[in-house]
């Protein structure tokens, strides 16, 4: 359990944590939600020691663990597996196959698991962290973002094996609906202070806003009735006849207590600059193949015709070619086979992954923005500034010292200076909140235009397809319809398209199969516990001998020969520890493997 009273945290004149006191329960998922901004991080980071509090204090009970997912990157050992396993803990050291099971689930097949890690990009390098992380086993694990470089199928692997997880954990995301699916709980960072309850992030958004506005009103009415108190003290001042009640309501002015103003909060607030496009079709691709490498095609004769209101979702594993297929689309790179034509009167809105990396750090983000349209109005590019939450002096901060989030806001800005009615948009949800993401899916419903979006959020998904492309299967194909027609009609698995019956075969042969190996193991870890029984028998009885002999040589003084006999003796008797030892363990795993098999013959 975690208990963390009265902290508080500054930087500068800027308060972060003003006061905070919360505890985390045996059991407990908590999803910690929160602007951009506001702090998430940087608890994590007190919970860890990584930072101090300028008051307060965070306590843990003895010998408890704590498991942070860093995007910092350090590897050591010269495969992916090997890696993994410096996850494992002491005693489950020789367990490989929990960090091949483990890696599997993240996207790392049996080859990758081979090659060495900076064989891989950034974000697979992450996803390796986050197996050591999970392989550690903790108490607490705390996730910041884990779900950023997840596809759809890792972050449902992600998912499921969260919710068997029996310990504790605290975790950042701005994808809402996953954040759900695997929490208890959910606490919010607001105006500096926490706030946490049970239930999903809705609830507490609600109760929230719920607390707010009833603080408003009755802030309001107090501030009228004051006003009104002093009204009659400025009338009736000067009247002898009403000192007394002048007084009173000046003891009575003086009692209550006044209710500042919630300052207002800004908000990703913002809608796409749509360009009126009066054909059909805005793009038309057609028979349209790719491939980084002649060994190696990723997409491989894909037609589409996009519809001038498409919402067409990009899905897919990792490295299969969505962002690809997005930077074909965007003339950032050139097909090997087919045509991707655009209408004349088409006009395309481009965030790729790459956007953030394109900024110019050495400007500050009004330079930045006025850069795109240079014959735009002050006024006009102080707005979008507004819009992105920049107003004020926040529009001065260089791009340098820009958080991720503050970085892809810029790049969004960017796109709506220039009327669009075309939209492609590459994960454009990484690094915001989940109030941003809110706004995003209210700007992306009111654009009158196409979009064509790569994402791995299962919301966005069910809430804007109505047609998808799928990378999936070692192909590329289009799908007319929803997300959820999908998975009802094809899915990410094989298994999903079969048969109950066939479903039903194949799980009573994975048991059988179970059990065939776990009686393959009862039979070799009980062939192993009799040799060692076996073996440790000899030893005691050769101990037994060397102690008579050692008697004897006490009775006839021969100090030379006790001396041998007993550095002997101390040698075998370490051996014959070790064997003990080493007998408790596979006692220890006999009696696993007993109660599994007992499980797999009541299942």
């Amino acid at each position: 359990m975690l208990q963390v009273n009265n902290l508080t945290l500054e930087f500068g004149d800027q308060m972060i944590l003003d006061d905070v006191t919360f505890n985390i329960h045996s059991g407990e998922r908590i999803g910690l939600v929160g602007r951009n901004g506001s702090g998430k991080t940087t608890l994590f980071r007190l919970i860890t020691g990584e930072m101090k509090p300028d008051e307060g204090t965070l306590s843990l009970p003895k010998n408890y663990t704590i498991g942070y997912l860093k995007q910092h990157l350090n590897f050591t050992q010269p495969t992916v597996l090997m890696e993994a396993c410096l996850g494992l803990n002491e005693e489950e050291k020789d367990q490989v196959w929990k960090a091949e099971k483990m890696l599997s689930g993240l996207g790392f097949n049996e080859d990758d698991q081979l090659k060495s890690p900076d064989n891989f990009s950034g974000g697979f390098q992450v996803r390796l962290n986050l197996a050591k992380v999970l392989l550690s086993e903790p108490h607490l694990l705390l996730l910041d973002e884990p779900t950023n470089y997840l596809d759809i199928i890792s972050i449902r692997w992600l998912a499921k094996f969260l919710q068997r997880r029996e310990n504790e954990l605290m975790i950042i995301t701005h994808d809402r609906e996953f954040m759900d699916s695997v929490t208890t709980h959910t606490m919010a960072i607001h105006r500096h202070k926490i706030k946490k309850i049970e239930g999903p992030t809705e609830k507490l958004f609600s109760q929230i806003a719920a607390e707010e506005e009833v603080y408003e009103l009755t802030r309001m009415k107090e501030e009228k009735i004051r006003k009104e108190a002093e009204d009659f003290i400025n009338r009736f001042r000067a009247q002898a006849t009403r000192a007394s009640m002048v007084q009173s309501r000046i003891k009575a002015l003086d009692k209550m207590e006044k209710k500042d103003e919630l300052a207002k909060i800004q908000e990703l607030g913002f809608k796409f600059n749509y360009k009126n496009f009066e054909a059909k079709m805005p793009l038309r691709v057609k028979n349209l193949s790719f491939g980084y490498t002649e060994d190696r095609t990723l997409i491989e004769d894909l037609s589409i015709d996009v519809d001038k209101k498409d919402r067409i979702c990009v899905i897919g594993k990792n490295g299969k070619g969505k962002s690809t297929l997005l930077r074909l689309l965007a003339g950032e790179l050139e097909p090997k086979e087919g045509t991707i034509k655009m209408h004349p009167e088409a006009s395309m809105g481009y965030f790729g992954q790459t956007n953030i990396e394109r900024l110019d750090t050495s400007l500050t983000i009004e330079k930045e923005l006025s850069k795109v349209r240079p014959d735009l109005k002050y006024s006009e590019v102080r707005k979008v500034c507004g819009a992105m939450m920049f107003s004020g002096d926040l529009a001065l901060k260089q791009i340098s010292v820009l958080s991720g989030g503050e970085k892809s806001r810029v790049s969004l800005g960017k796109i709506l200076l220039n009327p669009a009615n075309i939209l492609l948009l590459d994960e454009p949800t990484n690094h915001l909140d989940i109030e941003s993401c809110d706004s995003m899916i209210v700007a992306l419903d009111n654009f009158d235009g196409a979009v064509i979006i790569v994402t791995h959020s299962e919301l966005f998904l069910h809430h804007l397809a109505n047609r998808l492309i799928v990378f999936n299967r070692d192909k590329v194909s289009v799908f007319e319809g929803t997300y959820q027609e999908f998975l009802d009609k094809e899915g990410w698995e094989e298994d999903e398209k079969k048969p109950k019956k066939q479903k039903a075969a194949k799980e009573t042969a994975r048991q059988k199969s179970n059990k065939e190996e776990l009686e393959k193991q009862h039979k070799r870890i009980a062939a192993k516990i009799a040799e060692a029984e076996k073996k440790i028998d000899k030893d005691e009885e050769f101990m037994e001998a060397l102690n008579i002999k050692l008697a004897d040589a006490y009775t006839n003084g021969e100090k030379d020969i006790i001396q041998q006999l007993k550095a002997e003796y101390d040698e075998f008797r370490k051996g014959l520890d070790s064997g003990y030892k080493e007998l408790e363990i596979m006692i220890e795993e006999m009696d696993k493997i007993t109660a599994k098999l007992k499980a797999e013959e009541q299942a």
